[in-house]
C-alpha cells in the first residue's frame, strides 16, 4: 500500500509541474463550456441549456483525461526510459497502473466540480440532487477510460502509434455518443453504432442523474459496464505492461484493446435489437429541450376557462408554467430566459380532441394501396400535434395497436399528441361499428371482431369486458346506443347490457363516452351516467333532454366536423381538401389527389346518412343556452375529417352555430381536460400546469379562424419543430 500511495503523491507533484496537464484538465474544459454556452444559449444559456452542456463537457473531459492522459503519457514515459528505472526496483506494474488511474481521477474531479458550480452560479442550473450518484458515476468512468488508455499505451510501440489508436477510439465516442451531437439527431445507422460505445452510456447516465435525479440503481447497466471495463482493463493492462520500448508485443496483442470493450459489445448487441437506449436518448433529448426557460411576452392570453388577459406574458421553466404576468413582466435577463416576442399573437392552452379514430386517415386511397396500421396511427398523432392539438381521446381503434401505441408514446419513443385510449367500442351484433369493415377480407373482419368491437351477450360478460380493458390500460369506455336510420338500420344494444357497462365503468373509474343517434339514446345514456354524449341526435333534441344532461353532468360533444364531411361527400364537394392545414399534414400530394378522385367519382355520395348540418348546429346552440357542459371532438379519421385540421374546423362550425368563440375554445381546452382526468396539468394557462401551448397569429375571440394561423406549438415547454414530426424514424 505504501508503494501505491507514494506513486500517487509523486504523480500528483509531477502533474502540477506540467502546464499541459493543467491546461487539458482545467482550461480545456472551460473552453468547451463557454463555447457551448455561447453556441447553444446564444449568449444567454439558461438552466435548460446547461443540462445539455454540462454532461457534454464532463464526458469530453473524462475521455480526454482517460484516453490521452493515460494512453499517451505512459508511452512517452516508456520511450523516455522513465519506466526502465522502475524496473530495477522491487515493484510490479500494478502500483504504477493503479497510481496512474487514481491520479487521473483526482486531477479530473476538480474540473467536474468547477463546471457544475459555474453552471449553477452563472446560469442558474440547479445543483444535482444526487451528488453522490454523480460522483460515483464520474469516478467509475474516470477509472474505466484510464484503464482503456493504459491498454492502448501497452500495445502501442510509439507515441505516434498510440495517438492513432486513441483517435480511432476517441473520435467515434466524441461524435456518436451524444457528447457533442444528440443521439436522436444522428442517422439511423449511427444511432445503432452509438450503442456499442462506452461514452454513450456515460453520457446517458450523467443526464439521468442530473435531469431526473436518478440514483446508481436506476442506471445499473451504465455503471456495470463501466465497472467491468475498469476491472478488465486494469487486469489486461497489467498483463500487457512493458517497461521499455525494446520489448515487443505480438500483433495479436492489440486485440486486447477490444477485451475491455466486451461489456459494451454485449450491451450494444442487445440495444441494437431492442433499441431501448436509442428511445431513451430521444426521450432525454426532449426532456433537456423542455427544461429550457422561456418568456413569451406581449401577447393576448386565453387562459382556458374563459378568462382573457389582453396583454400579458407567460414564463416557462422545466417544462411547466412558472408564472403568468398580467402586465409588463421582468426582463428576460433577470429571469435567465429566452424571450419569445408574441405581439399581435394569442397564447392559449393546446387543443384537445375528444373523439378520434387513429387507425383511419380521413382520406381515401386507391384499392390495393399499402396500409401500415402502426405507421398510420403514429402519423395521426404527429398531425394532431402539428396542428396544436396536445391530447386526443381515441374512442374506437384496434385495441392492441392503440394501447401499444399509448405505451410507446408514454415512453417517448414517438412524438405527437398525448394519447388517451378507450380501445374498442361496445356495441351489439349487427350494431353500429360492426358494419364498418363488412366488405373487408375475412381475416380483417375477424381481427376487427376481436380488436375493434366488444359484443357482450349478457350484463355479466359486459362487466368482465370492461374490467379486462381497464387491466389492459384503457382510459375510457366507448359504448354505442343507435338504432340507425332509413337505409341503414342497426341492432341497438340491450339496455340491461348497456347499464352493466355503465355501472362497471363507473366502478373502475373510467369515463363513459356514448355514441347516440336519437333522443331515446340520449335519455338512456344520460340516465346511466355517461360522461359524454357523442353526436347527440340526428333530429331536434328536446329541451327536456338538455335539462337531464345538465342535471346528470353529461357533457355534449356534437362532432359537427364529421356531419359536414358527410354532406360534402354526398354533394361530391372537395372544398375541405383545399384548406391550408389539410394540405400541410397530408402524407403526400398523391394522397390528396386520390381522395379528390374518389369524392368526385361519387363513391361516397351513396352513403344514406341523413346529414343535416343546420339541425346539428341548432342543437349545439340550444345545448349551450341550456347550460349543458360542452366539449369538442371531431370523429377525425372518417372521410374528409382529417387528424389535426378537424378540430380547427370544428371550432369554426361552433361559432357558425352561434356559440361564442370563448365558449368553443373552452370546450376544446379546460372542459376537455376534465373529461380525460387531466384538468390538473393541461387545458389551462396557470402556474404549475404543463407548458403545452398553442400560439397563433391574431385574435381567435374575434376571428375563430385565427386558430389555424399557427405561430408556435409548445409541448411541455419544448418548442416543437413541427415539420420534424413527420420525419420520425
Amino acid at each position: 500500500m505504501n508503494a501505491y500511495l507514494a506513486l500517487i503523491r509523486l504523480n500528483l507533484r509531477l502533474a502540477f509541474r506540467e502546464r499541459s496537464v493543467l491546461f487539458f484538465n482545467y482550461v480545456f474544459p472551460l473552453i468547451f463550456f463557454f463555447a457551448f454556452g455561447q453556441f447553444m444559449g446564444d449568449g444567454n444559456a439558461g438552466a435548460g441549456a446547461m443540462l445539455r452542456i454540462v454532461p457534454m463537457v464532463i464526458v469530453i473531459g473524462i475521455l480526454g483525461s482517460g484516453l490521452f492522459g493515460a494512453g499517451i503519457r505512459a508511452v512517452v514515459e516508456r520511450e523516455a526510459g522513465i519506466l526502465r528505472r522502475y524496473k530495477v526496483t522491487p515493484i510490479s506494474p500494478a502500483p504504477l497502473l493503479v497510481a496512474s488511474m487514481v491520479t487521473g481521477w483526482l486531477l479530473y474531479l476538480p474540473s467536474a466540480v468547477m463546471i457544475i458550480l459555474l453552471s449553477h452560479f452563472l446560469h442558474g442550473m440547479p445543483l444535482p440532487e444526487r451528488p453522490f450518484s454523480l460522483f460515483a458515476l464520474v469516478t467509475v468512468a474516470c477509472l474505466a477510460f484510464r484503464a482503456i488508455g493504459l491498454i492502448v499505451a501497452a500495445v502501442a510501440n510509439s507515441a505516434a502509434e498510440s495517438n492513432v489508436l486513441i483517435q480511432i477510439l476517441y473520435m467515434p465516442m466524441l461524435f456518436l455518443s451524444g457528447a457533442t451531437i444528440p443521439v436522436s439527431m444522428l442517422p439511423s445507422g449511427a444511432q445503432i453504432v452509438s450503442q456499442f460505445l462506452p461514452a454513450s452510456y456515460l453520457n446517458t447516465g450523467i443526464q439521468h442523474v442530473m435531469l431526473r435525479s436518478e440514483g446508481i440503481a436506476a442506471n445499473w447497466q451504465s455503471v456495470a459496464g463501466l465497472v467491468l471495463s475498469a476491472i478488465v482493463g486494469t487486469f489486461v493492462a497489467t498483463k500487457l505492461f512493458r517497461w521499455e520500448k525494446e520489448e515487443k508485443l505480438p500483433r495479436k496483442a492489440k486485440a486486447w484493446v477490444l477485451a475491455v470493450l466486451a461489456p459494451f459489445l454485449v450491451l450494444g448487441i442487445y440495444q441494437a435489437w431492442s433499441k431501448d437506449h436509442i428511445y431513451e436518448a430521444r426521450k432525454l433529448d426532449r426532456e433537456v429541450r423542455r427544461n429550457h426557460t422561456r418568456l413569451i411576452r406581449n401577447a393576448m392570453i386565453f387562459v382556458g376557462d374563459g378568462t382573457v388577459i389582453p396583454n400579458g406574458a407567460v414564463l416557462i421553466k422545466e417544462g411547466k408554467i412558472a408564472a403568468v404576468y398580467r402586465d409588463t413582466p421582468p426582463s428576460p435577463e433577470s429571469l435567465r430566459a429566452d424571450a419569445i416576442e408574441a405581439a399581435g399573437k394569442t397564447i392559449m392552452p393546446g387543443l384537445i380532441d375528444l373523439h378520434v379514430h387513429l387507425g383511419a386517415t380521413g382520406g381515401s386511397m386507391e384499392s390495393g394501396a399499402p396500409f401500415d396500421l402502426a405507421k398510420t396511427q403514429r402519423r395521426s398523432l404527429a398531425a394532431q400535434l402539428f396542428c396544436g392539438v396536445i391530447a386526443v381521446r381515441s374512442v374506437g381503434d384496434f385495441t392492441t395497436a392503440a394501447l401499444a401505441l399509448k405505451r410507446d408514446m408514454d415512453r417517448g419513443i414517438w412524438q405527437g399528441a398525448e394519447l388517451f385510449a378507450a380501445g374498442p367500442l361496445f356495441t351489439a351484433r349487427g350494431g353500429h361499428g360492426t358494419e364498418i369493415l363488412k366488405n373487408a377480407p375475412p381475416q380483417v373482419r375477424e381481427q376487427a371482431d376481436r380488436e375493434f368491437v366488444r359484443l357482450p351477450e349478457s350484463p355479466e360478460q359486459a362487466a368482465r369486458m370492461v374490467s379486462e380493458l381497464k387491466k389492459q390500460g384503457a382510459q375510457a369506455i366507448k359504448a354505442v346506443l343507435d338504432s340507425g336510420f332509413a337505409g341503414m338500420p342497426f341492432q341497438r344494444m340491450d339496455r340491461a347490457i348497456f347499464t352493466a357497462i355503465a355501472r362497471q365503468a363507473k366502478a373502475e373509474g373510467l369515463p363513459l363516452a356514448v355514441h347516440t343517434g336519437d333522443a331515446a339514446d340520449i335519455a338512456d345514456a344520460a340516465a346511466a351516467g355517461a360522461s359524454t354524449i357523442e353526436h347527440g341526435a340526428r333530429e331536434k333534441i328536446p329541451d327536456s333532454l338538455f335539462a337531464l344532461m345538465r342535471q346528470q353532468g353529461a357533457a355534449y360533444d356534437p362532432a359537427l366536423s364529421v356531419v359536414e364531411a358527410v354532406t360534402h361527400l354526398q354533394q361530391r364537394k372537395t372544398d375541405l381538401l383545399s384548406r391550408s392545414l389539410v394540405q400541410q399534414v397530408a402524407p403526400s400530394p398523391d394522397f390528396l389527389r386520390q381522395t379528390r378522385a374518389v369524392i368526385e367519382s361519387g363513391k361516397g355520395a351513396a352513403f344514406p346518412y341523413p346529414a343535416n348540418v343546420e339541425q346539428q348546429l341548432d342543437n349545439l346552440k340550444r345545448a349551450w343556452q341550456a347550460g349543458v357542459k360542452l366539449v369538442a371532438g371531431t370523429d377525425a379519421g372518417n372521410p374528409l375529417t382529417f387528424h389535426g385540421p378537424a378540430i380547427h374546423r370544428e371550432l369554426q362550425l361552433w361559432v357558425q352555430a352561434g356559440v361564442p368563440p370563448s365558449v368553443a375554445l373552452q370546450a376544446a381546452t379546460s372542459n376537455a381536460a376534465k373529461i380525460i382526468g387531466a384538468e390538473n396539468r393541461i387545458g389551462m394557462i396557470k402556474p404549475g400546469y404543463e407548458a403545452s401551448l398553442l400560439i397563433v397569429d391574431g385574435n381567435p375571440l374575434t376571428d375563430i379562424a385565427a386558430t389555424e394561423r399557427i405561430s408556435s406549438v409548445l409541448l411541455k415547454g419544448e418548442r416543437i419543430d413541427r415539420q420534424d414530426l413527420f420525419d420520425q424514424r
